[in-house]
């Protein structure tokens, strides 16, 4: 007996959206805020200190190199801070990227085995990377000029996975995720600069230059050029997402960026908090931790224990679990399985092929039977966007079957049913949580015992709280940001009253991660 696909998606489907109502989004926020409270001040794996106690001028000058290293994906590039106009005239036609300049930008895979080698491998490659960028900047520099960069160069590092600093210029990477192996503490500033430094040629030195036999010829004779790097500040990706913004944006007196958020390959979120509001060895993990009252915290919120309200409210599903339990790391970060690009792909295809094998004689595609086989990125370019036909074309080519006719309309209606109420639920879970958490540090009120509403005073404008966002999870996938932004308007304007006078808006933060970091690069002496 054939599948009954409309009841059997209309069940699966309910299972990720039956909770996406105003009264549950409301009472899941509260519940987030109070995760976020307790585990910033009972836990030492989450809401870590950030070494930044200050933010951006606006003012801030200087060429350094950038890099940020993603989960899927390494990006390296010089960034090039402008500052304020001179003498401080503004006639507001300025535009945010004419205070950031960008040259010699370049992108690389991360290769799988880089992921599951020693570590050493991965940071003596992206070493490679870096010279690389810094090689092609010397081609177009006259080759008289003996050291066109000075004596160091500068340089700022995003990194998108957890780890532990006292200070802007060093870190220890802790267990990364991700699918990546590397579980030990590593100094990160060490590791990068030992990949790097292999690339200095010393004069009168012969050492090993094997790595260098594939570069042009033009590139070889430019080695000795090659400046020293000196690592100004490392930092994680929504750290560098909330800097680059509030540097390229001057803020409007009823305007300011409250929140830096990443929703990629995974997600993470950042906010100033008070010190007074956090484990109390924390402060001791400041260089000027007595004299600083704020300070910017990575709050990793997908780590274990955050999924506390999506367990009492009973928003996970099976297919959750499955994953879970399948992933790299089983527990060690429930929400991100559950939000981010890493694992959207494989939720659809869990749920798709649970559906599947309740119709008798219907066999799967082989190729669909593999874990991670069907992509987040091919369901945001192809089932989310393109027309019907274009659709079924394409999963024909990537997932053939040996059955006839195996991607007959329904099934494609299948798939992309399922997809659109995965994506929905990432836009919603991702909503409820900002809210939450911006409830935990105060800037905006849900207050569930009150008269839910908003009334905006007169003759006043709203306070603009803006999160700064970047990743391709948000700024790829069909209708992700604007199902996200609508729930967010819903979650401010119902939670309390005392938000009338607020506007929580999301803005992107283009190339956070490389631009953030050349930014705090810049702010190395106001910050240590």
């Amino acid at each position: 007996m054939a599948i009954d696909y409309a009841r059997e998606a209309s069940q699966a489907i309910a299972a990720f959206t039956h909770f996406i109502n105003e009264e549950t989004l409301l009472d899941l926020a509260v519940r987030f805020s109070e995760v976020y409270s307790h585990l910033a001040k009972t836990s030492l794996e989450h809401f870590l200190v950030t070494p930044v106690t200050a933010l951006p001028t606006g003012k801030e000058k200087g060429k350094f190199i950038s890099i940020d290293v993603g989960g899927s994906n390494l990006r390296a590039g010089f960034v090039e801070l402008m500052g304020e106009p001179e003498h401080g005239v503004h006639n507001g036609s300025e535009k945010p990227n004419e205070k950031i300049k960008r040259s010699y930008d370049k992108s690389w895979p991360i290769g799988e085995h880089l992921k599951m080698d020693q570590a050493e491998d991965l940071f003596t490659w992206i070493g490679d990377c870096i010279a690389e960028i810094i090689m092609d900047a010397l081609e177009d520099i006259p080759a008289s000029v003996e050291a066109p960069f000075g004596d160091e160069l500068f340089l700022g590092i995003t990194f998108s996975f957890p780890m532990a600093q006292k200070s802007l210029s060093e870190a220890t990477l802790l267990p990364m995720g991700k699918g990546f192996a590397i579980t030990s503490d590593l100094n990160l500033g060490k590791m990068l600069s030992a990949g790097y430094s292999r690339h200095i040629l010393e004069p009168g030195a012969n050492g090993d230059r094997s790595h260098t036999e594939n570069l042009p010829s033009s590139k070889r004779r430019g080695l000795h050029r090659l400046p020293r790097i000196r690592i100004a500040a490392i930092t994680n990706d929504t750290v560098a997402t909330f800097a680059s913004l509030a540097y390229a944006v001057k803020a409007a007196p009823n305007s300011r960026v409250a929140m830096g958020l990443i929703v990629g390959t995974g997600t993470n979120a950042t906010v100033p908090m008070s010190l007074t509001n956090l484990h109390p060895t924390k402060r001791g993990d400041l260089a000027n931790g007595e004299a600083a009252e704020t300070v910017i915290i990575n709050t990793e919120w997908t780590i274990r224990g955050t999924d506390k309200p999506l367990v009492e409210l009973g928003i996970k599903t099976i297919w959750d679990k499955t994953l879970d339990d399948s992933s790299e790391a089983p527990g060690f970060q429930p929400f991100e399985y559950m939000t981010s690009g890493r694992y959207l792909g494989e939720i659809v295809r869990l749920v798709f092929a649970d559906l599947v094998a309740k119709d008798p004689g219907t066999q799967l595609p082989a190729s669909l039977e593999t874990k991670n086989a069907l992509q987040t990125r091919f369901l945001s370019e192809v089932v989310a966007r393109a027309d019907e036909e274009t659709v079924t074309t394409e999963l024909e080519k990537s997932f053939p079957s040996t059955t006839e006719a195996f991607w007959a309309p329904a099934r494609v209606k299948l798939l992309r049913d399922i997809a659109y109420a995965v994506q929905q639920r990432s836009s919603a879970l991702i909503a409820a949580a900002c809210i939450g958490l911006l409830d935990c540090v105060h800037d905006i009120r849900i207050d569930l015992s009150a008269q839910n509403g908003h009334a905006t005073p007169e003759d006043s404008e709203p306070e603009e709280l803006v999160i700064a966002y970047a990743g391709s999870t948000i700024s790829q996938y069909p209708e992700w940001l604007k199902t996200c932004q609508r729930w967010i308007d819903v979650l401010v304007a119902k939670g309390s009253a005392a938000n009338g006078s607020k506007r929580v808006i999301m803005r992107e933060a283009l190339d956070g991660g490389i631009i953030g970091a050349g930014v705090l690069a810049g702010m190395t002496d106001e910050i240590v």
